[in-house]
C-alpha cells in the first residue's frame, strides 16, 4: 500500500451489534385487555467512544415507552451498537460523523429489534419514524453553544 494510499480518508463498519436489550411490561396480563389507544414516547440518546487507533464504538440507545392514562403497557430499550474504522479524517469532521453518520447507519437496526421485541411481547408492532439525525446533531451543538456563553 503506498503512503498516499494510507493518508486517504477511510470509514468502514467493523460490526455492528445488540448491546443491551430490555422490555418491561409492568401491568401484564391486565394490560392487554385495555382497548385504549397507548401514547408512545420515543427518546433517543446516542454516544461515541475511542476503542484503539481508528477505531470507535457508537451506541444509539432508543427507549420507547407506551403509557395508557394511568398505566404503563410496556417499556423497551434497545442500545444498537456499530464498531467503525474511522481513519484520516480531520479532527472536526470527527465528531458529525460519529453524531449524525454513524448513528444514521445504527438507527434501522434498532428500529427493527424494537419493532420485533415489542410484538414477541404480545403488542403490535411499534413503527418508529425516521429520524434527522444531522438535526439532532445540529440542535445539540447550538445547545451546548448556548451553555457555553451562559
Amino acid at each position: 500500500m503506498s503512503e498516499q494510499q494510507e493518508l486517504q480518508p477511510a470509514f468502514s463498519i467493523e460490526k455492528i451489534y445488540v448491546k443491551d436489550i430490555s422490555l418491561e411490561v409492568p401491568n401484564a396480563p391486565q394490560v392487554f385487555l385495555e382497548q385504549a389507544q397507548p401514547e408512545i414516547d420515543m427518546q433517543l440518546a446516542s454516544a461515541g467512544q475511542q476503542l484503539d487507533d481508528g477505531f470507535f464504538e457508537v451506541t444509539l440507545t432508543v427507549t420507547v415507552t407506551a403509557k395508557l392514562p394511568e398505566k404503563t403497557m410496556f417499556l423497551c430499550e434497545v442500545a444498537q451498537a456499530g464498531i467503525f474504522q474511522i481513519r484520516n479524517i480531520p479532527g472536526e469532521d470527527l465528531d458529525p460523523i460519529l453524531g449524525v453518520a454513524c448513528p444514521n447507519i445504527l438507527f434501522p437496526y434498532a428500529r427493527e429489534t424494537v419493532s420485533s421485541v415489542v410484538n414477541r411481547a404480545g403488542f403490535p408492532p411499534v413503527l418508529l419514524a425516521p429520524i434527522n439525525f444531522e438535526a439532532l446533531y445540529m440542535q445539540q451543538r447550538a445547545q451546548q453553544a448556548e451553555a457555553g456563553n451562559a
